[in-house]
């Protein structure tokens, strides 16, 4: 089954994000010659058990676990360097050494932590002017972008310039974030970040990665591309406004990446079970109450990044229909079936009419799912449910999870 997958594989998220698509890169990437991330930044989450152990990323790839295997990190991510090094540091400790395997975009931009100021003070005032915020995380990550569109921000080719050099550029900004948004930045804190990662980075700035990533191309290595957020979440093709500040889709990732469109092979879409969101935004499927409540405690449903409690609730044909059409998805892994296992009845929206999810209900399973590795030995009502979701995308479900371990997923030829 993995085989066929082909040389450049991108796995996307087709919900709101935190799909669990950390899982299925950890497990497809030691099959892949390199990692790759294209866009996002620190508002990430993937959380990978390996050995009982919990391994939380935020910008790194999750198949960053796997010794030897180089990682890239695209020109249309913006990243918090801080972060990105403490990162770095925590697989250290873990034994495994990243550094010499990175090869960073002189393209991706920086997220500094005024970019943070601003996000909380642009959101103060969307909830003051509406009434609601995006529930942005705060991160930084919608003012970075926007310097990047209005052409004032600063790239990772930036930790090539001198301390001089580094000190205007960020007092020229600092004045820019005071004047537009009363925001007052440390430069002094700014730059001494900085400096630290060009002790560390700069010698994985890559010159080139357009050129980077066709030299990989031409030496035959096979690439897997992690998807960060989720189709719904898209600045396009999102709910907006209620949506991130990039490109989350499949083309975006091969944009983000610097790589042509017709080398993408195949294309895993990724979906809970389930649904969650996070933040503000429509969600027809959504669940409150007990019912909520129960699926939020099963799921662990709590932002990696954030800790925020994630509003919960039913799978939704529809969103994942769009999705599938949208990024031209190959196969589905379908995440976190176990989750159910406790459920009487599940509920999956199957059309919206007069602006309500209508629903058609499955029996539920009342069987452990937990750890199972053969859809053979799925409950009945549990393969029924999978099949369901197959005939009404045309897309076969290729992976099914069943827990958070490594090891806990069917795989199916």
């Amino acid at each position: 089954m993995i085989a066929s997958l082909g040389p450049v594989c991108g796995v996307i998220g087709a919900q709101w994000g935190d799909e669990g698509k950390g899982k299925i890169i950890d497990i497809l990437a030691e099959h892949f010659d390199v990692v790759a991330r294209a866009c996002g930044g620190a508002n990430a989450g993937h959380t990978i058990v390996v050995g009982g152990k919990k391994h939380v990323f935020h910008l790194l790839p999750a198949g960053s676990l796997h010794a030897g295997k180089p990682v890239v990190l695209g020109a249309g991510m913006v990243i918090h360097l801080p972060t990105l090094l403490e990162e770095i540091a925590t697989l250290k400790d873990s034994g495994i050494d990243i550094v010499s395997r990175l090869h960073l975009s002189p393209a991706a931009h920086i997220v500094f932590e005024y970019h943070k100021d601003i996000d909380a003070v642009m959101e103060e005032r969307r909830t003051k002017q509406k009434g609601q915020g995006i529930g942005t995380t705060k991160r930084g990550i919608g003012p970075a972008y926007m310097d990047k569109a209005a052409r004032s921000g600063m790239r990772l080719e930036s930790l090539r310039s001198s301390e001089k050099d580094l000190k205007k550029e960020l007092t020229e900004r600092a004045t820019m974030a005071e004047e537009m948004f009363g925001v007052k930045a440390d430069v002094t804190k700014e730059l001494s970040e900085l400096l630290r990662a060009k002790k560390l980075l700069e010698s994985r700035v890559s010159e080139n990665t357009v050129a980077l990533m066709g030299d990989l191309l031409q030496k035959k290595k096979t690439i897997l591309i992690e998807g960060a957020q989720a189709t719904l979440l898209d600045l396009d093709h999102g709910t907006y406004p209620y949506v991130t500040s990039s490109y989350t889709t499949a083309a975006g990732a091969l944009q983000g990446l610097g790589l042509a469109p017709k080398v993408l092979s195949s294309c895993i879409g990724v979906a809970k079970a389930y649904c969650t969101r996070v933040g503000s935004g429509r969600f027809p499927t959504e669940v409150t109450g007990t019912t909520g409540d129960r699926l939020r405690e099963r799921g662990g449903e709590y932002g990696a990044t954030t800790g925020r409690p994630r509003r919960c609730g039913w799978l939704s044909i529809p969103d994942i229909q769009f999705a599938a059409a949208l990024n031209g998805f190959d196969h589905w892994n379908i995440t976190k079936l176990d989750v159910l296992d406790e459920e009487e009845v599940v509920p999956v929206g199957i059309a919206m009419k007069n602006g309500k999810m209508i629903y058609k209900e499955f029996p539920g399973w009342k069987e452990s799912t937990a750890g199972v590795t053969s859809f053979a030995d799925l409950p009945k009502n549990a393969q029924a449910f999978i099949r369901f979701v197959e005939k009404e995308t045309g897309i076969p479900a290729s992976f099914i999870g069943t827990g958070q371990a490594r090891e806990a997923m069917i795989v199916r030829s």
